[in-house]
């Protein structure tokens, strides 16, 4: 057995692992209009990728009351369980992965989906067997909050000091800073490398396999003895 400490590693979803900006934006902007209710731009949607639903569809809507709000969010979430999602994985993310996996490292999701849409993405990209821990926003506070953070570390009995997010939005590393962990961005998502580096991160890269640079092999990994809460 490896002297070493497990090394967990936390993602992001959209943005991060999955090219899904087109998508979210197109079905909150037909969302909107099916409430009868002007189209948000779509650099505003952009902004509000990694909240969880309800605070997203609060900042787009700041002059709605509490009816109005959950109206669209019930109103997006039947229309994007019917509109097929043809969002594709980042070049190398499922090669990054599997070498992560190999090289000893623990993968888990922190993402502002609810459960459903993240098991909807795991199960169209054959990805569960990748993750051994993941957190959603309809089961924690959403981002920049570090619930999700911190109750995967707990999950896996790991401390901030083992512990990194990745991520695209300034809410990732937000979240990160706030759990007292490292945080690395990547510059293909939502944020610029100026903003995510504002925000906290450690270094951003620029395409997916350049964060097998900071996490080199690790000896003897051991999966943990876990159940993942999906």
């Amino acid at each position: 057995m490896s002297s070493l400490k497990p090394q967990l590693i936390l993602f992001d979803c959209d943005g991060t692992l999955v090219d899904s900006h087109g998508h979210i934006t197109h079905v909150m902007q037909q969302t909107f209009e099916a409430c009868s209710l002007p189209a948000p731009a779509a650099a505003d949607v952009h902004m509000v990728i990694g909240l969880s639903l309800h605070e997203a569809v609060r900042v787009l809507l700041p002059s709605g009351d509490v009816p109005q709000h959950e109206m669209v969010v019930a109103a997006y979430r039947r229309r994007y369980g019917a509109v097929p999602d043809v969002s594709l994985l980042y070049a190398g993310v499922r090669d990054t992965l599997e070498k992560l996996v190999e090289s000893g490292y623990w993968l888990g999701i922190v993402t502002g989906k609810s459960h459903r849409g993240l098991m909807r993405t795991l199960d169209e990209h054959d990805l569960h067997a990748v993750f051994q821990v993941w957190r959603t926003a309809d089961v924690c506070p959403s981002k920049p909050h570090p619930a999700m953070v911190l109750e995967c570390m707990q999950e896996m009995g790991v401390d901030a000091a083992q512990t990194s997010v990745v991520g695209d939005s300034c809410f990732d590393i937000e979240m990160a800073t706030a759990s007292g962990v490292r945080a690395l961005g990547v510059s293909f998502g939502v944020g610029t490398v100026e903003s995510l580096q504002q925000a906290g991160a450690s270094d951003v890269v620029h395409s997916f396999e350049d964060l097998l640079v900071h996490f080199p092999p690790l000896q003897g990994g051991e999966l943990p003895c876990t159940m993942n809460p999906g």
